[in-house]
């Protein structure tokens, strides 16, 4: 008996199992940010070394940098927690394109004449593709669909 939930072709079932994970390196790369150390090792843990990151205020080309450019980014405030939905994975041969949600809390510095919080809800999208390492994130980029509160100062 065949069961109704999974895939009865063998390539779909290869999809599905690579959409899963992509799915996890994406949810991988949004809990990180909140609580892991970002540095040279995390960064070719999850993209490829041409890696193209897009923020709605700047964008980062290679993986070399990126870690820094991440911990520059992140340190505008004092914490952050960044909560993704499931995302959405189309798997086509060694390449995948994704896309998520992700409703970001940012906490501001103690001591700053503006509300304690600035919220994001976002769209991230990007493509990864299968690399020598496994899967890895080529493109991301985030679209902001709501703010709440005040932006950093940008210096």
């Amino acid at each position: 008996m065949t069961s109704p939930l999974l895939p009865a072709d063998p390539a779909a079932a290869a999809d599905s199992a690579d959409a899963a994970v992509v799915a996890e390196l994406v949810g991988r790369y949004l809990v990180t940010l909140d609580d892991e150390e970002l540095d040279d090792a995390w960064a070719r843990s999850l993209f490829t070394q041409d890696a193209t990151v897009t923020f709605p205020m700047s964008r980062h080309q290679g993986c070399a940098g990126l870690a820094q450019w991440h911990r520059a980014s992140l340190a505008c405030f004092a914490r952050t927690q960044h909560l993704g939905s499931p995302a959405v994975v189309s798997v086509t041969g060694d390449s995948a394109v994704f896309r998520a949600n992700v409703l970001t809390t940012h906490v501001h510095h103690p001591g700053q004449s503006r509300p304690p919080l600035f919220r994001a809800g976002t769209l991230a999208s990007g493509r990864a593709r299968r690399t020598a390492a496994g899967w890895r994130i080529g493109e991301l980029s985030f679209r902001v669909l709501f703010t709440e509160g005040e932006p950093p100062v940008r210096g």
